[in-house]
C-alpha cells in the first residue's frame, strides 16, 4: 500500500465508485462543467447570458443541459425570480463552492503550462495532417 497521502485519500469508501477521483469525475463529466463552476466561483450569482458569454463556444442546448445536471447534482442553485421579462440566475451551493476550490490547482497548472500545452497540441495537429 502506498504511503502517498493523495493515493490514500482516493481509496474507495462507498460502493459504486472505484475511488474519490471517480466520484469527482462523474460529477464534473462534460466538457463545460468545470468552466461553469469556475466562472460561477468568480463572482456570486450569475445570469444565463453572462455564463453564455464566459463559456465561449458552448451551444445554448449544451449549456442548459450542463446547468440542469449541475443543479440536479446539488452543485449550483438556480433562482427564478418569476418576473417579466424572465430573470434567472445561478450560484454555487456550498458543495459546488468546495468543488470549485478543488479545481483551483488544475487552473493554476493550466496557466503555468499553457505555452507547453499549446506547443504539444500544435505538434500533435501537425503530425495528424502530415
Amino acid at each position: 500500500m502506498s504511503s502517498n497521502p493523495a493515493t490514500q485519500a482516493c481509496t474507495p469508501t462507498l460502493p459504486g465508485f472505484t475511488c474519490g477521483l471517480d466520484a469527482t469525475l462523474r460529477v464534473i463529466s462534460g466538457k463545460w462543467k468545470p468552466l461553469i463552476l469556475y466562472f460561477l466561483a468568480q463572482g456570486g450569482p450569475t445570469r444565463y447570458g453572462e455564463l453564455r458569454r464566459a463559456v465561449r463556444d458552448v451551444s445554448d442546448k449544451v449549456l442548459i443541459q450542463q446547468l440542469k445536471e449541475l443543479e440536479a447534482d446539488a452543485l449550483i442553485k438556480r433562482t427564478d425570480y418569476k418576473e417579466v421579462p424572465p430573470r434567472v440566475d445561478y450560484a454555487l451551493t456550498p458543495l459546488g463552492l468546495s468543488l470549485a476550490q478543488a479545481l483551483v490547482p488544475l487552473c493554476t497548472w493550466g496557466t503555468e503550462n499553457m505555452a507547453e500545452v499549446a506547443r504539444v497540441f500544435a505538434e500533435r495537429e501537425a503530425s495528424r495532417q502530415a
